[in-house]
C-alpha cells in the first residue's frame, strides 16, 4: 500500500491519496495533508467545510453532496474550489480524511 510521508509521519494511503484508514485522522494529519495539497494554511472557512465533511461521514458512512457542503457552510461551489483547488472530492475528502467517495460529491 502507498505512503505519504508527512512531518514525520507515515500515513497509508491508497492509490489516489485517500487515508487508507481514517480512524487516524486529526487536525495534525488534516493541516499536513492539506499542506501537501497546496494550501499553506486552513482557514475557518475550510474548517468549517472538513467539519460538515467529517460530521455526515460519521453520522452516515459517506461524503456528503456538493450542494448540501454549499447549504451547511453557506458557501458557493466556486468558494469551495478557491479553498481547496483540488475540489470537493479529491480536495476537502482528503483533507477531512475521508476514504476516497464512491459518487458525486
Amino acid at each position: 500500500m502507498p505512503v505519504l510521508e508527512l512531518e514525520g509521519r507515515t500515513l497509508e494511503v491508497d492509490g489516489d491519496g485517500f487515508l487508507a484508514n481514517p480512524e487516524i485522522w486529526d487536525a495534525e494529519v488534516a493541516q499536513s495533508i492539506a499542506q501537501y495539497d497546496g494550501i499553506e494554511e486552513l482557514t475557518d472557512k475550510h474548517w468549517a467545510v472538513i467539519n460538515i465533511i467529517r460530521t455526515n461521514y460519521e453520522e452516515k458512512g459517506m461524503a456528503p453532496m456538493i450542494r448540501t457542503i454549499c447549504k451547511e457552510s453557506g458557501l458557493r461551489l466556486r468558494e469551495i474550489y478557491e479553498l481547496f483547488p483540488l475540489g470537493p472530492a479529491r480536495g476537502a475528502c482528503r483533507v477531512a480524511g475521508l476514504p476516497k467517495p464512491d459518487g458525486c460529491v
